[in-house]
């Protein structure tokens, strides 16, 4: 069965997309590949993000900050957007695609097991979602 692929769209593409890239790639890489853009793209991953997923065994070297530009023509059977601004400025893809809006709290700036909340969030809350979307 060949992969359905997942983008997983917020505002900066530092934190909450790259924890669930991160997730769905390691529990549902059997039949979804994930990747992640920003619409307004920082460059750099939350240093308390990619240690978070580091002790949990999540994080690949591959994972970086991306701008929505570099994914625009890769053919997704879903885009998901975890935070408002995504949501309210996602771009049109050439491709129709479903996409479904998920808000996760921004832990940035915030106590560090507060990254480790929004984690155990994304993986409750949206990797459910994104089975029943495109592994059945």
């Amino acid at each position: 069965m060949e992969k359905k692929r997942v983008l997983i769209l917020c505002t900066g593409n530092s934190c909450r997309s790259i924890m669930a890239e991160a997730l769905i790639n390691a529990k549902m890489g059997d039949c979804v590949e994930a990747q992640s853009s920003g619409v307004q793209a920082s460059g750099r991953v939350n240093p308390n993000a990619k240690a978070l997923l580091e002790e949990r065994g999540l994080w690949r070297e591959a994972y970086h900050s991306k701008v929505i530009e570099t994914v625009l023509d890769t053919p997704f059977d879903l885009v998901v957007t975890v935070c408002d601004h995504a949501h309210e400025s996602c771009p049109t893809f050439p491709k129709v695609v479903k996409t479904i809006h998920m808000a996760f709290e921004d832990p940035s700036g915030k106590a560090v097991e507060e990254y480790a909340v929004t984690l155990d969030r994304i993986e409750k809350e949206l990797l459910p979602v994104v089975e029943s979307e495109l592994c059945r």
